[in-house]
């Protein structure tokens, strides 16, 4: 969420005109970058947690989600780099002469161009992967969470998956209305699980419990 966050509230003047040698807003765009190293952290502490309770289960799709999550911060890492270095840029090269500002321009592009296809390709195709596919499916057979609120990771997954790759084939507009739109189960998905494991935590599925009461009525 604090990419998105980072995409919407704090990067915007990344990509409204020449950021390398226009005015910029340093501080705004560095903030931006800041939260996303913050969804890092969040990304490796939620998996090592996840990881824990899920492998007792499912250790080979445990092992998946992890990985997922790993690759997704690695997106968000470079993304992170070519902010960084964009403001650089912009910082050492402000009072540039009419000559380099031009190609400082080119620079700059490129720089924008990697870090919305870190977007696309991070938190807009590979979470559909580990947060909806993966973890839903874990989540659905294990009852670890209700099975209604797991069939939201298992619908948001999918429509995340297939229209970052519709992105990726230039079939939508990358960050367009129909990828935003498309978000939206995995959105709900990962917000609602996060709230429900807060509130009441993981439930103990059906058969761990008669597994349980097996136990105490043979010890009697």
């Amino acid at each position: 969420m604090t990419s998105i966050a980072a995409k919407i509230g704090f990067y915007p003047p990344l990509f409204d005109g020449n950021y390398v040698t226009g005015p910029g807003q340093d501080s705004r765009v560095l903030w931006g970058a800041f939260f996303e190293a913050v969804l890092i952290v969040a990304n490796i502490g939620t998996a090592t947690a996840m990881y824990t309770v899920i492998k007792q289960r499912h250790p080979n799709l445990a092992i998946s989600f992890v990985t997922a999550r790993v690759m997704e911060s690695v997106f968000i890492g470079v993304g992170i780099l070519a902010v960084l270095t964009l403001v650089t840029l912009r910082q050492d090269y402000a009072a540039a002469g009419e000559q380099s500002a031009a190609g400082l321009a080119a620079v700059g592009d490129a720089f924008v161009a990697l870090q919305q296809w870190t977007f696309n390709l991070g938190p807009a195709f590979v979470v559909g992967v580990g947060n909806g596919c993966i973890l839903g499916w874990i989540m659905y057979r294990s009852g670890l969470v209700p099975r209604r609120l797991a069939i939201l990771g298992l619908i948001g997954g999918p429509l995340i998956i297939a229209s970052g790759s519709a992105a990726v084939l230039g079939l939508i507009e990358p960050g367009g209305a129909a990828q935003n739109l498309s978000a939206t189960p995995e959105f709900f998905w990962e917000l609602i699980l996060g709230i429900y494991l807060i509130v009441k935590g993981f439930q103990t599925p059906p058969s761990a419990s008669s597994e349980q009461d097996a136990v105490k009525d043979a010890s009697r």
